[in-house]
């Protein structure tokens, strides 16, 4: 039995909000490292009001992961920023947005009397590249200074290993070439703490402050103390102001600005520095030898690995290891530095990406007499001496310095790492026998760790186990599926936003450039390509970022480009902001208005929906067309001299999505649904949609199509596909489930497990499918930490990993926060994974973090298909193997699996809930150290679909519990299904085909099929028994077994009777009945050869019929009797010419095989049975495939015969 919960966990309970963050002035709060940046200018204002002053504060900048929220965030908070009279303005990039935050400290120089407060503090945001970006106003505005009542926070957004950007980056150096000081908080308390000594900083003395984050610690979250008096600023004593001060001023001379920053505003800084210790020892003791200095993540790396080498801090001090932790990383204020080196023989410097400590620590500590001053590694171990007794002189003097690395300069740095350089150094300073042994201990878990990895790529490899992985892709329905398309012999240029995705789509383009500079490398370009057009890609925000000045730069040329401006009505990339940065937006008239005046050469709209455009005045020349016309309007503009210009006008599918859900945006009355039995599996639909709700289903005829309903977004581009079984469900809605007692269970029967002690961090991982909810799990869990009082902090990966890629949330959980040292779970140390999706959860990124006897694993077994499919129809899901793998890694005994999908479906009506049963189910295993008073409370607060998710968790209990009790209540005719052909007898799956041979024809027909089978069937059964001395078995016939499917495929092809029985079956509508409710009707997507029109190219095109077509499908099929005679009017097409004469031509070669089968030529006569399958589709699709599969055909032939 778990304790009874504390007084002080049910006053939480009862009091704690998900606004306490904003709300309170004075308590412990939960809260993300982006919401700490939203409350900062709060805590700022309340201490300036306890000072007697006045103050308001002003944010504006430019979204970009890892900051992409903050705008939202800010925007949710108004309210509370209001009241704290701090405004604020996004920026229409990130420059201009730096240059108003400049404004607001020449307010220090206003008119007397002009101004409303006593001074007003900025902040700016960006990320890595917005930095580099703002680098003149920076520059500039930091030369002419802050006033005393003000200050500057600039706050970079870095992405150190690229995760969401285009390149990696590093802000530190940009911001030291700017002059700028640079704060790292470590955490999310930092945020807060070192942010008010950062304003307190450039009040003093006249520069901006520089903050870095990074993802890892501004998209994690934990409770932090909220307290405006937490921080206690001490005014530098040491220092002596010029006369006049460091503020700005006006008039103010350029070289005054420059004398004044380089001889006193940098120095009054390290004062700042230096009198509050911003840069301390966090371990230190009177025997140190090796120092260890770190900032930001990489302190909280170091931290970890000193625990992961099994070196607490008593143990530390006990042999003599000193910790400095860097809060500012440049300058690097010299006396606190001293300090710390003082009485060390060795320094080793921690930090990521290139040397920022490392450099300046060498110049400090450079005029030390030789017998005091330690020696200082960081990126590099030392060098030998040359032969000239000098010394390599650095990494710049070595040949290959790359052999030489200790830490690396690129991408990242982990505890595991750092861990192994720290005991390399330790070990050559020598310690006693117990703690060698015990750091290799801790290594030996480490080192094992990284072979079992080895080896497991190894043999993953040798066995050809593609296990696969979870791309980015466009959301389902995402407007960039139709408009990045380019014609045949076309290439285009990928710019900055979700549509860079198309350089790993297959579409023809290639090559890309930093935000607002989309295209103008063909400038650069066409002057010496053969190639005289290009087509570039310009998402709505970039082009009012900054792109409207590359298409003025490709005019300004006159070279031959197309810009598609993509207006997806949002900002989609970083969450769906407004386009325009202003209430009213930035309209498609508008763009198409400043494309004309800027002198493009033609101008077109395409949209999804032309009819609102019909009322519209647009620039002069500029005609609307829709998107169906795309592909024409491009061949035609191609062919253009100078600039032009499609905008793209469809909305964001997310946007929509959410939209709809807020009732802002008409939710179509339609569906999209597929006939199972019509669909040939060819793929064309998901060709033509690019969409990842069109998925694979696996069916007792082979590999279909169907439409994932809870991820669709009604984008119905799916319907181009040409082939007739999609349908339409118009006027009705899905079925909702029924609600009634029996469905969720009575979750007072429901056992509490034993919950686990905490001796130390409880590392969590949720691992699963972007865009799906799992790092909402990794919030709930963190709340409800947060509620009980533990330490606790999660850690997620938002960005480009949201649109369907890979996706994890990191949580770890502990008695107190000092117990928890970094923001990520480290290699070997999960004690839990909850895995939503088992190709992310068998991944290297999270499988490395798992360890036998240690990590327990609840996996959803259901694996939805990956992006692979849409443009690999032979796809396989590797989700089995991926079961299997997630088994070997941490032992059978610690992995608990159940179908979440299936549960969440048919239970809850939507697979949106699979993650809160997999959080249920992972709590009753007794794997969350965590009450279920304080998840449900979290669920609660949480105010998203509440009663349906605790009935997701209620149901993932009830599964931990009894999952094959759970199994029995689904019903596996309605579940979404995506698993491999179970093996029936072939005498079953004769007698299904000749049972569906005889509906299609009669029994005479279905007899033909059964008897050559048969015949097949004799004939291997023969040639088995002789070599196998008459034991082969019936069953064991895989010729048989291929002719019995693929001679069935060639007989029951689709013609115009077919298609029109299929679509009457009972048991289809009867299907469409169970789905879907409401007055609806049946709309058929058909190209009758008789009626249907052709594009340019001589297909036919499909069109829309309405319910009434089901009476003439009622009509036609019974007269499936004239299939193949005289009057068959539909049987004289070449198409059904064609697959009429194939079954004969298929059985005849099979025949003349028969009497040379042998053992040695049996697998070629199997491969030659199987090639039907690729013969798929209708029309010119299937045309296509039959003209393939026909040079195939002769191939398959030859060599058998040739074998035989």
């Amino acid at each position: 039995m778990n304790a009874p919960l504390p007084d002080h966990v049910l006053k939480a309970l009862q009091t704690v909000t998900l606004d306490d963050k904003y709300a309170l002035d004075y308590g412990h709060a939960f809260m993300s490292g982006v919401q700490a940046l939203v409350k900062l200018p709060m805590l700022q204002r309340l201490r300036d009001q306890r000072a007697g002053k006045n103050t308001a504060g002003f944010i504006s900048g430019y979204r970009g992961s890892p900051l992409g929220t903050y705008d939202q965030s800010l925007q949710k908070a108004e309210k509370f920023l209001k009241a704290h009279h701090v405004v604020f303005q996004p920026g229409v990039n990130e420059e201009l947005a730096a240059t108003a935050i400049w404004g607001t400290q020449q307010l220090g120089f206003a008119p007397p009397g002009s101004n409303k407060y006593d001074g007003v503090f900025g902040i700016w945001y960006g990320k890595g590249p917005g930095v580099d970006r703002c680098s003149d106003v920076f520059k500039h505005a930091n030369m002419a200074g802050t006033t005393p009542w003000g200050g500057v926070i600039a706050v970079a957004g870095d992405d150190h290993i690229s995760k969401s950007s285009t390149a990696a980056h590093q802000s530190d150096h940009i911001f030291k070439a700017c002059g700028t000081p640079v704060f790292f908080p470590a955490n999310v308390q930092e945020i807060l703490d070192l942010g008010i000594h950062a304003f307190a900083m450039s009040r003093f003395s006249g520069v901006w402050a520089g903050m870095k984050t990074i993802q890892e610690i501004v998209e994690s979250s934990a409770t932090a103390m909220i307290d405006p008096d937490r921080v206690q600023i001490r005014i530098p004593t040491d220092f002596v102001m010029p006369p006049g001060g460091v503020h700005i001023r006006w008039p103010d001379a350029a070289l005054e600005q420059e004398a004044r920053l380089f001889d006193y505003k940098w120095y009054a800084a390290l004062a700042y520095i230096r009198a509050n210790r911003l840069n301390y020892n966090v371990i230190e003791g009177p025997n140190d030898r090796l120092g260890l200095i770190a900032s930001g993540k990489a302190y909280n790396d170091t931290r970890q690995a000193l625990l992961d080498l099994g070196l607490d801090d008593d143990t530390c001090r006990r042999i003599g290891i000193r910790l400095h932790k860097v809060g500012v990383v440049w300058p690097l204020e010299a006396q606190l530095t001293r300090e710390f080196a003082t009485g060390l023989q060795e320094i080793l410097v921690v930090e990521e990406k290139r040397q920022v400590i490392e450099y300046q620590l060498k110049e400090g500590l450079y005029n030390w007499r030789s017998d005091v001053r330690p020696r200082v590694l960081g990126k590099f171990n030392e060098a030998e001496s040359d032969a000239s007794g000098f010394g390599s002189g650095g990494e710049w003097g070595m040949a290959n310095p790359h052999a030489n690395t200790l830490l690396r300069a690129n991408a990242d740095l982990s505890p595991s790492i750092i861990a192994r350089a720290i005991a390399q150094r330790i070990k050559l300073m020598g310690v006693d026998s117990d703690i060698a042994a015990r750091i290799d201990s801790q290594l030996a878990i480490l080192s094992a760790k990284e072979s079992a990895m080895q080896v497991l790529e190894v043999n993953r490899a040798k066995a050809e186990i593609k296990l696969g992985d979870r791309q980015p892709w466009f959301c389902s329905g995402c407007p960039h599926n139709t408009s990045t398309k380019v014609p045949g012999g076309s290439r285009a240029m990928a710019g900055i936003g979700c549509h860079f995705m198309t350089v790993w789509m297959g579409r023809s383009t290639v090559g890309f450039t930093q935000m607002g500079g989309e295209g103008v490398p063909w400038v650069g370009q066409q002057p010496f390509s053969n190639d005289q057009h290009m087509f570039a890609n310009l998402g709505d925000g970039t082009y009012f970022h900054s792109g409207l000045l590359a298409v003025r730069q490709s005019i300004a040329a006159g070279v031959n480009i197309t810009y598609k401006i993509l207006y997806n009505d949002a900002v989609a990339m970083t969450g769906g902001q407004q386009v325009g940065e202003r209430p009213e937006g930035h309209s498609v008239v508008q763009i198409a208005q400043s494309m004309r005046a800027e002198g493009a050469v033609r101008i077109v709209v395409v949209t999804d929906e032309p009819q609102k455009y019909e009322q519209l005045a647009l620039a002069e020349g500029v005609t609307v067309h829709h998107r169906d016309e795309l592909d024409t309007i491009q061949k035609e503009f191609r062919a253009i001299k100078g600039t032009t210009v499609i905008i793209y006008d469809q909305t964001c599918a997310t946007e929509k999505r959410r939209r709809r859900k807020r009732g802002t945006m008409v939710d179509p009355a339609r569906r999209v649904v597929i006939n199972e039995l019509v669909c040939e599996g060819c793929g064309d639909c998901g060709a033509q949609s690019n969409c990842v709700s069109v998925e694979p289903l696996e069916t007792e005829f082979g590999r279909k199509r169907q439409i994932n309903q809870s991820t669709c977004n009604k984008d119905f581009s799916c319907i181009k596909g040409f082939c007739p079984s999609f349908v339409t469900v118009e006027g009705g809605q899905l079925r909702k489930k029924v609600k009634a007692k029996s469905s969720a269970p009575d979750v007072g029967e429901l056992p509490e497990p034993a919950l686990p002690l905490l001796t130390g961090a409880w590392g969590i991982i949720v691992a699963g499918v972007g865009g799906t909810g799992v790092i909402t799990i990794g919030q709930l869990l963190g709340v409800a930490a947060h509620l009980e009082g533990k330490g606790v902090v999660t850690q997620d990966a938002g960005g480009l990993a949201q649109k369907g890629g890979a996706t994890w949330s990191h949580v770890l959980i502990a008695a107190q926060q000092e117990d928890i040292r970094t923001t990520r779970v480290s290699m070997a140390s999960a004690d839990l994974v909850i895995g939503c999706d088992p190709i992310v959860v068998a991944g290297k990124e999270t499988v490395l973090r798992m360890r036998q006897g240690r990590t327990h694993v609840a996996i959803n077994s259901h694996s939805a298909p990956t992006a692979a499919f849409v443009s690999q129809p032979n796809w396989t899901n590797p989700g089995d193997e991926c079961l299997h793998e997630i088994a070997r890694v941490v032992g059978q005994d610690g992995v608990g699996a159940l179908d979440a999908d299936a549960i969440a479906v048919q239970f809850l009506g939507d697979s949106i809930y699979t993650n809160p049963i997999m959080l249920g189910f992972a709590w009753q295993k007794g794997w969350i150290p965590l009450q279920l008073a304080s998840l449900i409370r979290a669920i609660e607060l949480n105010a998203v679909a509440v009663d349906n998710n605790k009935t997701a968790f209620a149901w993932g209990r009830k599964a931990a519990l009894d999952w094959p009790a759970v199994q029995q209540l689904l019903n596996p005719g309605q579940m979404v299904r995506f698993t491999p052909h179970t093996a029936e007898s072939i005498d079953d799956l004769v007698a299904r085909r000749v049972e569906f041979l005889t509906g299609y024809q009669n029994a005479a027909y279905a007899s033909e099929y059964a008897a050559f089978v048969e015949q097949v069937r004799r004939a291997e059964m023969g040639m088995a028994n002789a070599a196998a001395g008459g034991a082969a078995r019936r069953n064991d016939m895989p010729l048989t077994r291929a002719v019995a499917r693929y001679l069935f495929k060639l007989m029951a092809y689709k013609d115009e009777y077919e298609v029109a029985r299929l679509h009457t079956d009972a048991a289809f509508l009867a299907k469409i009945g169970a789905q879907f409710e409401g007055d609806f009707k049946l709309h058929f997507q058909l190209a009758p050869p008789l009626l249907a029109d052709r594009n340019a190219a001589g297909e036919l095109q499909k069109r829309a019929y309405g319910p009434w077509v089901q009476a003439a499908f009622r009509w036609l099929a019974p007269l499936k009797v004239l299939r193949g005679r005289a009057l068959d009017v539909f049987g004289y097409s070449e198409e059904r010419r064609h697959e009429r004469a194939l079954a004969p031509q298929y059985r005849a070669d099979l025949a003349a095989m028969l009497p040379k089968l042998n053992a040695a030529n049996r697998d070629a006569a199997v491969a030659f049975a199987k090639l039907p399958e690729q013969i798929r589709g209708f029309g010119h699709v299937k045309a296509r495939h039959l003209a393939a599969a026909k040079q195939q055909w002769a191939v398959l032939l030859e060599q058998f015969h040739r074998g035989g």
